[in-house]
């Protein structure tokens, strides 16, 4: 935006006209302040103060992943006066889309370019390899910023507190996602996958994530960013059966229906379904809501279909998946020997309603699943990232009103940490156009004070402490050190997943690449 000033001497009197030679892109967030004429006697200067000095806002968002970007893109598209920093732990950008998102799904990546848009807008820094709570306390942040918005995201797994959770071939789903999307602290992970049969205790998105990453033919997965140490792995499987186990029944089932279609149509795996299980079931599809409606029809449609004996691709099928509900895990059994899963013993469930709730109520019967892996798939769950937050344990998030945290002025919350780990990605988007609503009226009102010193301040505080920080543009190197290694192998990418190798690559000078 250029702007003219044109000085017209009219009786004496100096007078200040301000012309726009270009018109403001609605698409931009390039915006800058105004700058504010001040009269004065025509004998003096005339005198321009810059609102740009005098009521700029400095927000600080802790987490590069999609709630951290939405908030940031909602609070710069309505504040023009606002610029944001998102820090993160990782040197890398972008959180759950790079390390949470199935690599088979592709498509639900490309949110990332939108998110580079706005790292390169001008008004938003990205900084990564900033751990909070041991290279900078929130408190500090708080000093050095007019607001900070937590959106970590979820860090941790909600528990079984069944007997022999933590033996060897028991795992997380979110340690195994982690793993074959090459995130660092995953990546040395060794599922045992010496074993015919998985069990996932768990029916989300997540664990159909994970059966269909084990399940998929190599030649699929090979072409997509999995992890170079995953795909070694997954080739030398011998897994061939999972089951996905709900405590509830086919009607209280987590998942969606493009996660379901996609397993039914698993390349070379049949599903395997009770279909006693559905009984009665397709009296009750016609009074479901539509977009559940259309789930459990295919539910319902896939297992008349697997008890069909006639089904040639039931028949020359390798592989099978199959969902059991009704089960509760009640302990899991490993070998007195090597310490390895033998499997998972449930209790049989039935359901009963109350208030138009439906609760698993065990029957005193049990049963035992033969497996050799276990993944954990009830839940994630974030933690408190530093001793000044207020924070619900029990429902791991910080105690918050619309995104404003409980009894800290200039602290605010976003994503996972602010309502739980539930939704996918586009979850955050409304969820952080709320907080960036909440922030925004805080301006407003003055609850917010205009401050100036931010990225300054705080690159102040990490260079005395010998922090390194990774810019966005030191991220791109990275970017392109992986689509080069990705090419070598016909995949899109390769990612590093050693932070010391990362640090090394970003911070590589420019006649070096």
């Amino acid at each position: 935006m250029m702007l003219c000033l044109k000085m017209i001497r009219s009786d004496g009197l100096r007078l200040c006209h301000l012309l726009y030679l270009n018109q403001i892109s609605k698409s931009s967030v390039m915006h800058k302040s105004l700058h504010k004429c001040q009269w004065r006697k025509p004998t003096g200067h005339v005198r321009f103060l810059s609102s740009q000095q005098d009521s700029s806002f400095r927000v600080c968002v802790v987490g590069s992943g999609p709630a951290g970007f939405y908030t940031a893109q909602s609070l710069l598209k309505n504040n023009p006066n606002v610029t944001v920093d998102i820090l993160e732990k990782l040197p890398v950008p972008f959180g759950l889309v790079r390390y949470g998102v199935a690599p088979d799904h592709p498509e639900v990546k490309n949110v990332v370019n939108q998110f580079t848009n706005l790292a390169q807008s001008g008004r938003c820094n990205f900084l990564g390899n900033i751990n909070i709570g041991t290279d900078v306390t929130v408190k500090e942040l708080l000093n050095g910023y007019s607001a900070v918005v937590l959106a970590y995201g979820a860090a941790s797994d909600r528990r079984l507190d069944i007997p022999g959770e933590d033996s060897e071939g028991v795992i997380s789903a979110r340690n195994f996602v982690g793993w074959y999307n090459g995130l660092p602290q995953d990546s040395e992970l060794k599922p045992n996958l010496n074993t015919d049969t998985a069990v996932v205790i768990g029916q989300g998105n997540v664990a159909l994530d994970v059966a269909r990453i084990l399940l998929t033919p190599i030649e699929i997965l090979q072409k997509t960013d999995i992890s170079e140490n995953a795909i070694s792995a997954l080739r030398r499987s011998k897994v061939k059966q999972v089951y996905l186990v709900g405590r509830r029944g086919p009607l209280e089932v987590s998942f969606t229906i493009k996660e379901l279609r996609e397993m039914v149509k698993l390349p070379g795996t049949k599903p395997i379904l009770d279909r006693s299980d559905f009984e009665g079931i397709d009296k009750l599809i016609p009074g479901l809501p539509r977009g559940r409606k259309r789930l459990i029809e295919l539910l319902y449609k896939t297992a008349l279909q697997s008890s069909n004996s006639q089904d040639e691709r039931l028949e020359t099928s390798q592989a099978a998946w199959g969902l059991k509900f009704l089960r509760s895990p009640l302990e899991i059994i490993q070998d007195q020997v090597d310490q390895q899963v033998k499997g998972v013993r449930f209790a049989v469930n039935t359901l009963q309603s109350q208030d138009g709730q439906t609760t698993a109520v065990p029957t005193g019967e049990e049963e035992f699943m033969e497996c050799g892996l276990v993944l954990k798939s009830v839940g994630y769950k974030s933690i408190r990232l530093d001793p000044i937050v207020p924070f619900d344990h029990m429902k791991g998030i910080i105690r918050n009103t619309k995104g404003k945290v409980d009894g800290i002025q200039g602290l605010y919350c976003s994503g996972w940490v602010k309502r739980g780990a539930v939704g996918v990605i586009l979850s955050s988007l409304n969820d952080s156009i709320e907080t960036a609503k909440t922030i925004s009226e805080d301006f407003t009102t003055g609850h917010i004070q205009h401050n100036n010193e931010g990225k300054d301040y705080l690159m102040k505080l990490l260079n005395n402490r010998g922090v390194k920080t990774v810019t966005f543009t030191d991220w791109l190197n990275i970017d392109e050190e992986e689509r080069q290694r990705g090419q070598l192998q016909s995949k899109p990418r390769e990612k590093i997943s050693d932070i010391t190798e990362m640090l090394k690559i970003a911070f590589r000078p420019q006649h070096e690449k």
